[in-house]
């Protein structure tokens, strides 16, 4: 009888353990496809660079970047986005951790401090605009609206992602699909973080002090 219900039992805990590995396959294959989605997107941010710096120069007679660009502005609106790259990280524990409640919170955080990014950079944008230094004014500000505005539009999409996640948390809670979904977040919203470091200093900085 032991060894009947020993017998009868096998197929079910093969079934679970290839359904086990059949899932982790998957979670894998999810953060490697990923991972060649940032490294796509690393060429065309990296394109954009190229381009800018083929017409950072290119004025047309119209204002350069020292007449342009408010620093401390800019050096807030870096901080933001620093900072909430620091709070997506705080949640990453609790998501480990299973707590929903605190995963949550510090995604919520998150998105209110990209959030406050996105509205300084709509600002500044429209300050520039408004004293007719629109993307039309030369090829340097063409490049320079590209650039950042590509930038700030990654950003919103990764503030749409951190809503979803907030909704669907409060639905689902910590699945391991929910967790996956937090880990490639975080992996797009730090490669992001990285890319506007880079756009501070090669755009901003540079131009200034050039």
């Amino acid at each position: 009888m032991t060894d009947r219900a020993w017998n009868a039992g096998e197929p079910e805990i093969a079934w679970h353990e290839t359904g086990a590995e059949e899932h982790d396959h998957g979670g894998g294959a999810t953060l490697l496809g990923f991972w060649i989605y940032l490294m796509s997107d690393a060429l065309i941010f990296a394109s954009l660079f190229a381009m800018y710096g083929v017409v950072s120069t290119a004025y047309a007679g119209g204002p350069g970047p020292r007449q342009l660009f408010d620093l401390p502005l800019v050096a807030l609106n870096t901080a933001l986005l620093l900072a909430s790259s620091i709070t997506f990280g705080q949640a990453i524990p609790h998501m480990e951790a299973g707590r929903v409640g605190p995963t949550r919170a510090w995604l919520a955080v998150t998105g209110l401090l990209g959030a406050a990014f996105v509205g300084v950079e709509l600002y500044e944008f429209s300050h520039l605009i408004a004293d007719g230094a629109g993307p039309q004014r030369s090829a340097f500000l063409s490049a320079f609206f590209t650039l950042v505005g590509t930038h700030g539009a990654h950003v919103t999409v990764g503030l749409i992602w951190i809503a979803t996640m907030l909704v669907q948390l409060s639905q689902h809670g910590l699945t391991s699909a929910m967790r996956r979904r937090i880990i490639c977040l975080s992996m797009f919203w730090h490669f992001l973080d990285i890319i506007w470091i880079g756009v501070f200093t090669f755009v901003y900085l540079h131009g200034v002090i050039r």
